[in-house]
């Protein structure tokens, strides 16, 4: 948090694969899950690091997100003030190269 206690705000961007495994899960979930994974992406503008986020091995620089049984990938660019959301998959695909 900046010192006047608002927060400094970051750029989300989804990637075009991320906005393709949207599309595909909003079709197949509730949309109370999908709700979820939404208010998540739409919170990483506020707090790119919130409580669980951790690195996704293998890939410097990549940091993964769980809700429920989904994983949101992704990378924080703090020079610029950046989000870059790049998968949102279910964890048993998430992990397959």
């Amino acid at each position: 948090m900046a010192k006047d206690g608002s927060a400094a705000e970051y750029r989300v961007t989804v990637t075009k694969s991320a906005q393709r495994d949207l599309k595909k899960l909003v079709k197949a979930l509730s949309s109370d899950q999908f709700r979820l994974i939404d208010s998540a992406i739409l919170g990483f503008a506020t707090d790119p690091r919130p409580i669980g986020y951790e690195p996704f091995k293998g890939q410097p620089g990549v940091f993964r997100y769980r809700v429920g049984d989904y994983r949101i990938l992704y990378e924080i660019n703090d020079p610029d003030k950046a989000v870059r959301v790049a998968r949102v998959r279910d964890r048993k695909d998430v992990y397959r190269h």
